[in-house]
């Protein structure tokens, strides 16, 4: 597990997806609560972010930004706690677990698990935006790479977490989706979003690092060239 600082209340702990792609976690410890976004493969993932925060008292609340299982098989672990998704990808987890998630992730890439793999579905769930005002934490749902798709703000100090919406190889910016319309409206509403730090949850093995604001053109760009080459 490789952890990066990112902020004096952000950190980023990136872990091997498969040969190719780390998977990005993220944690935002904030006034109220300490927020865990995503808990990637296994226990283990959590067991390391446990770690690192150590005694802070806090009430630890838990985000999973979409229901693929490199972002949620380690939910068990804090089973006790509150878990928030889309609505979408609680109903998600529940029909593919037994399918795509044990049989193709906990499967395909089962050298990269950590820790114990067990099915725990988010306990809170909700379809547009959720706020956490002493926190500066803001949720929203943000489509592109799955239609569960949500995103986090911390408005404190001024991070967006993106999920698998995209990504940055070699200076230039990947749709993890192939809805492109979706896509457009999802730049402009990031567009809103005053963030200084991106996070996307995936980079290649061992380049994990977080964007600048620089990203916005980056997907932008991504996005024409998608655009013309888009089957007729």
């Amino acid at each position: 597990m490789r952890i990066t600082k990112i902020t004096n209340r952000n950190v980023m702990f990136s872990t091997p997806e498969n040969e190719d792609y780390d998977v990005n976690l993220g944690l935002i410890m904030g006034v109220k609560h300490n927020f865990i976004i995503d808990t990637g493969m296994g226990g283990g993932s959590v067991a390391a972010m446990l770690e690192y925060i150590g005694d802070d008292p806090k009430p630890i609340i838990v985000v999973n930004t979409h229901y693929h299982g490199d972002h949620i098989m380690g939910n068990w672990v804090l089973e006790k706690n509150m878990i928030i998704s889309h609505v979408l990808c609680r109903e998600l987890i529940d029909k593919n677990w037994d399918g795509e998630i044990q049989e193709n992730i906990c499967k395909v890439f089962s050298e990269y698990i950590t820790g114990e793999v067990r099915k725990c579905l988010p306990n809170v769930v909700f379809e547009g935006s959720l706020h956490f005002p002493e926190d500066g934490i803001s949720i929203f749902h943000s489509p592109g790479h799955t239609e569960d798709g949500i995103s986090v703000y911390d408005a404190v100090d001024k991070v967006l977490y993106t999920g698998d919406n995209f990504g940055v190889i070699e200076g230039r910016a990947v749709l993890w989706g192939e809805d492109l319309p979706a896509y457009r409206s999802l730049i402009e509403t990031y567009k809103q979003y005053d963030f200084d730090i991106c996070v996307p949850s995936h980079n290649l093995i061992g380049h994990s690092r977080p964007q600048t604001r620089e990203i916005i053109a980056l997907v932008e760009a991504a996005l024409s060239e998608a655009w013309k080459n888009r089957p007729s």
